[in-house]
């Protein structure tokens, strides 16, 4: 079977009517049982909430800004519709940004990206997300095992371990980052160890140039990703190389212009605003989560009818996701905050040989080692990720605003 249900290849008109259909149910739901919800939605007549342009009259609820609202009102701002204590399990993602986990085999639907990336009942998955801390192993392990495959929690690090649990378990699929993958593969060249059995992956956390697509599918691995986050699980996904992400079915997503909620014109590139219509636990509505994207008009050669995007086209505020994990202005700031001698802060993210790069740069009149090296430990605390340290004179940094340059290509 090609598809994993129905829901993928029904007309487009009758998918929209059914989503609009269970629309004002959901927000409903969402206003009686989430403290926040029942402000933001106040005095709405939300059994009208039945289109596109009525789901667009309501407010935004961004991610940026739920960092404050859960340290005003913990853990969840208010705006989980479940006591934290029945949580299946809680979250906490870089920012902090706390997030729990309801009832369900397949809580995130991460599933159907499985499904359309070649994943099967009876595979063995190798899963390189964290189990710490974050939800991202739990999100690709529960769609995996829903869909009958077995899981190897193997998280992250450790990479000549990993070669060796691929080769002795058999693994045949592998779920992580892109970068994290080739890393992979390059230590068991270097082992000489084959992996014969490991034919495909599902990639997610960072873009997938088509340089490094190439050198997977070269070793026999086909390669598909998706896009999916902590707060609302599976977004879209790849099915065909070249042709998009394809939208879940279960959310209704929407473009604005950034900082707004004003929906985008048709082909222009603006913020991607999603509502889950099926997550009790959980219901956010209307929620930015700061990524940009586009929607494609042409329809795919898989079969699925659903709308399309480009995927990720860059971010609508300065926050940059780096191997997987956000990286927010306000970390670098808490920086600058320890070292009362740097003076301007700016982070500079690229990418050499496929493979994620960031660089401190920190203005101050006293460059020693000793403040780099320090400066690179707290970098690595607050972020939890490693990256260089370069201090340089007061004023050479650009007075423009920017804490975080993302010079990474999109392709």
């Amino acid at each position: 079977m090609p598809h994993l249900d129905a829901l993928e290849t029904r007309p487009h008109a009758q998918r929209l009517a059914e989503q609009y259909a269970r629309l004002p149910a959901q927000l409903a739901h969402a206003r009686e049982h989430s403290p926040a919800y029942a402000q933001v939605l106040a005095g709405v007549d939300l059994a009208a909430v039945t289109d596109a342009q009525a789901l667009a009259a309501l407010p935004v609820t961004r991610k940026s800004a739920l960092i404050e609202q859960q340290q005003a009102c913990p853990p969840f701002g208010g705006y989980a519709a479940m006591a934290a204590g029945a949580a299946s399990r809680l979250f906490a993602s870089p920012g902090p940004i706390y997030e729990p986990q309801g009832p369900g085999e397949d809580f995130w639907r991460t599933s159907r990206a499985l499904y359309a990336a070649g994943f099967r009942s009876g595979d063995i998955v190798h899963n390189t997300f964290s189990y710490h801390f974050t939800p991202g192993g739990f999100i690709l392990d529960s769609g995996a095992r829903a869909l009958g495959c077995g899981v190897f929690p193997a998280g992250v690090g450790q990479t000549e371990q990993q070669v060796m649990a691929l080769r002795d378990i058999g693994a045949t699929g592998y779920t992580g980052t892109p970068s994290f993958l080739k890393i992979i593969l390059d230590k068991a060249d270097e082992l000489g160890i084959a992996l014969p059995r490991l034919n495909k992956a599902l990639v997610t956390g960072e873009a997938l140039p088509n340089s490094l697509r190439q050198q997977f599918e070269a070793r026999g691995i086909q390669v598909r990703q998706c896009y999916a986050t902590a707060d609302l699980g599976l977004i879209a996904y790849e099915s065909v190389p070249g042709e998009g992400l394809i939208l879940d079915e279960g959310i209704l997503l929407e473009l604005v212009k950034p900082g707004t909620g004003e929906p985008v014109a048709d082909g222009d590139v603006g913020e991607v605003v999603v509502t889950p219509l099926h997550n009790r636990a959980y219901p956010l509505v209307r929620f930015a989560t700061g990524d940009l994207s586009a929607f494609l008009d042409s329809a795919g050669s898989c079969g699925r009818s659903n709308r399309r995007i480009k995927g990720w086209l860059g971010r609508a505020d300065q926050t940059a996701k780096i191997k997987g994990m956000f990286v927010h202005p306000a970390q670098i700031h808490a920086v600058g905050q320890r070292y009362p001698e740097l003076g301007r802060l700016r982070l500079v993210v690229t990418r050499v040989d496929d493979l994620d790069q960031m660089c401190l740069q920190a203005e101050t009149a006293q460059p020693d080692a000793t403040l780099a090296s320090a400066v690179a430990n707290t970098l690595r605390e607050l972020t939890k990720l490693k990256g260089d340290v370069s201090l340089c004179a007061p004023g050479s940094l650009a007075n423009d605003g920017k804490v975080i340059d993302d010079q990474r290509p999109l392709n």
